[in-house]
């Protein structure tokens, strides 16, 4: 206790007379700090929102569109339409392994009538694992499609959460009934409100989504527009997808090297490029802030080594009475580590305070929400360890190697 002590007393003293100084010195230490933590703060923040932003049209799917061939094959010319239907679909399921899902869709504008009012809307025939696809969540009180309705042809419908509230306004529209393409349709699911900023036909806010079964029911429709799948790993979708158009060129007889005759949308590419790219990114950040901790680090040398010419005479009395070389550096290192650890303890404190405020500020859907967590703490505490042993060395490197009998003359 009596070290301790005197070391707290030494220490207050070296701070009341270079006050200002360690005050400059502290706020650079502070900003530092609020520099690093906040850069990945926010970098992590903005990640996590472009990430759910992607996974709003669906978590790592692949979409596909039958299109038309560009190489001839077995005697047959390209150019030619590929056509796919619920049989082709059922080949592929029994033929390729670790699909996890997989769904067609049927695409159209129809005419939907609700009292008095008309109005075009797009219609999408899907199987009820689409909503789990596509990142399509109902609302409490309601439900998507379920394998029941397929089967029975049920005349229901998933609506968007926009459509809804423009077609109902504030009222719920589990339960109502809406004439679509002419046949009466009940509403049994609103999709929760969610962030997309892709698609391939339109906004998923605006959407009716009815059974496949259904939509043939009513349209006439015979062949998919398109098919939606994700493999049991993310990381097979290429093997999977090299795989189905394998199967398909089997059956409908095109060359499986044909990139043309089904038309690819891996979205797990998507993914894969921006963790890439946030990773790059928030390590530049990283680089950045840690750069601006330096500058503070160079300020805590500085005021120590005026501490050590200050204590010069203190040093010599303290070497000539015993103490060693070692204890010398190591109080002085403390020291540095302890002016360190209160700067950067404000400079957390002030970080997280900014990271709680953004949310109330409602700029969360262009930013993120900036994620101060416990990993990003120890890491910039870390960092903060690092220069602070760095700042404070040299200094009492240099008063552990005074000659006492030198020093006790300065």
């Amino acid at each position: 206790m009596t070290g301790l002590g005197s070391f707290l007393r030494q220490l207050a003293r070296d701070i009341r007379s270079q006050t200002l100084r360690t005050f400059l010195t502290t706020f650079g230490i502070i900003w530092g700090t609020v520099a690093v933590a906040l850069l990945l703060a926010f970098g992590e923040g903005l990640h996590r929102q472009q990430i759910k932003s992607f996974a709003g049209l669906g978590d790592h799917i692949v979409i596909a569109w039958p299109a038309r061939t560009s190489l001839p094959f077995q005697g047959l010319g390209k150019g030619r339409a590929i056509q796919l239907d619920e049989a082709d679909i059922d080949f592929v399921k029994a033929n390729v392994e670790n699909i996890d899902a997989i769904s067609t869709e049927y695409s159209r504008n129809l005419r939907l009538r609700l009292g008095d009012q008309g109005r075009g809307v797009e219609v999408s025939g899907v199987s009820p694992v689409f909503g789990e696809l596509r990142s399509m969540v109902p609302a409490a009180g309601g439900r998507f499609i379920d394998p029941i309705d397929m089967e029975q042809r049920r005349r229901v419908a998933f609506i968007g959460d926009q459509l809804a509230t423009e077609l109902f306004g504030d009222a719920d529209p589990v339960g109502r009934e809406v004439v679509l393409h002419g046949s009466p349709f009940t509403i049994v699911g609103v999709m929760v409100a969610k962030e997309q900023d892709s698609s391939y036909s339109g906004r998923d806010h605006s959407k009716l989504i009815v059974p496949s079964t259904t939509f043939r029911a009513i349209t006439g429709q015979r062949y998919i527009d398109n098919f939606i799948y994700r493999a049991t790993d993310p990381k097979l979708n290429k093997q999977v997808s090299s795989q189905i158009i394998a199967a398909l060129g089997e059956r409908k007889r095109f060359d499986p090297a044909d990139s043309e005759a089904v038309s690819i949308w891996d979205t797990t590419e998507m993914f894969v490029f921006f963790d890439n790219f946030m990773l790059a990114f928030k390590i530049f950040l990283g680089i950045m802030g840690a750069l601006t901790l330096v500058v503070g680090g160079i300020g805590v040398s500085n005021i120590m080594n005026v501490v050590v010419e200050e204590r010069t005479r203190e040093i010599g009395i303290k070497m000539a009475l015993g103490a060693r070389g070692s204890s010398i550096l190591a109080q002085f290192v403390l020291e540095t580590m302890v002016l360190t650890a209160v700067g950067g303890a404000i400079g957390l404190a002030i970080s997280w305070a900014i990271c709680s405020a953004v949310p109330a500020a409602g700029v969360t859907r262009f930013v993120g929400t900036p994620v101060l967590s416990p990993q990003l703490a120890l890491l910039t505490a870390g960092i903060l360890g690092l220069v602070g042993l760095v700042a404070g060395y040299f200094p009492a490197r240099e008063a552990s190697r005074l000659d006492p009998v030198i020093a006790m003359k300065l």
